[in-house]
């Protein structure tokens, strides 16, 4: 009896262990630095350089996370989920006001992001100076005269997304960054689109996973003939406050011209 006694209690203890510990990895900050080299990315920018963040959802963004992005970014991307059910517009904002302090603000939807009234939240990012993305594109020209566009899409899931809108939103830019919360819209790609780069979050990594296995991939950047396509584990979580073995993250990105479009050695911080 006390055996078996020993033992449940051990398994509790083991249990409430693993729960202090996925909770603990669900608070992390941290952000993975990488450069990203293109071969036809536009010589006259030098070097751009892109902090995003994705899947928000419940978290406000730590004053540490803000002090070791600050002074290096040239714009902050939000890849959607700034917020669900629940969660107030007050906290949104303030989370508005500190992503505002590293750079211009662009935004797309995420599927979270229409939970409750999601007319006050188009209103705030607006009031705020938030580009939102929502099947349109912003261009950006070079001293030289040399142009890249950074192109969004509304969320897939919720069958907002207008690719063709966005699309034709663009000029004539040879360089294309797409946003889309959903990584499913690699599936709607084609080499006539002149896409270098995709960002994306949504799938948080999979959140829960267990001897490495998920309900979606662990968050990664893969190469695919001459686009890049990257889906981030993401700020916050869904569900439940708790991760394991899918760590947050957040990214910035250099971009960079090079002889071949490759991806650079990532470099992590976590505080």
């Amino acid at each position: 009896m006390l055996l078996v006694y020993g033992l449940f209690l051990g398994l509790i203890l083991l249990l409430f262990a693993t729960v202090i510990h996925m909770w603990r990895t669900a608070n992390q900050d941290r952000i993975i630095f990488q450069d990203l080299y293109f071969n036809d990315f536009p010589e006259g920018f030098g070097d751009v350089r892109i902090f995003f963040i994705s899947d928000l959802h419940r978290r406000i963004v730590s004053d540490k996370l803000i002090e070791e992005a600050r002074g290096k970014a040239d714009m902050v991307i939000i890849g959607g989920d700034i917020r669900e059910s629940g969660v107030p517009l007050e906290r949104v904002e303030q989370n508005i006001l500190k992503l505002k302090g590293l750079g211009p603000l662009y935004f797309v939807w995420g599927n979270n992001d229409y939970e409750g009234d999601f007319h006050e939240l188009d209103a705030s990012l607006l009031k705020h100076g938030v580009k939102i993305l929502d099947n349109t594109a912003v261009s950006f020209e070079s001293q030289k005269g040399e142009k890249f566009a950074l192109l969004g899409i509304d969320d897939i899931s919720v069958e907002r997304d207008r690719l063709d809108l966005a699309l034709s939103d663009c000029g004539n830019e040879p360089f294309r960054i797409l946003v889309s919360h959903n990584p499913l819209v690699k599936k709607q790609l084609t080499p006539e689109h002149h896409i270098r780069l995709v960002l994306s979050g949504h799938t948080h990594g999979g959140q829960i996973r267990i001897f490495g296995l998920g309900p979606y991939q662990i968050g990664s950047i893969k190469k695919e003939d001459d686009c890049l396509y990257m889906t981030s584990n993401g700020y916050g979580t869904s569900a439940v406050p708790l991760r394991l073995e899918a760590k947050p993250e957040t990214h910035l990105f250099t971009l960079k011209r090079g002889k071949h479009t490759q991806i650079g050695e990532a470099v992590e911080k976590t505080y």
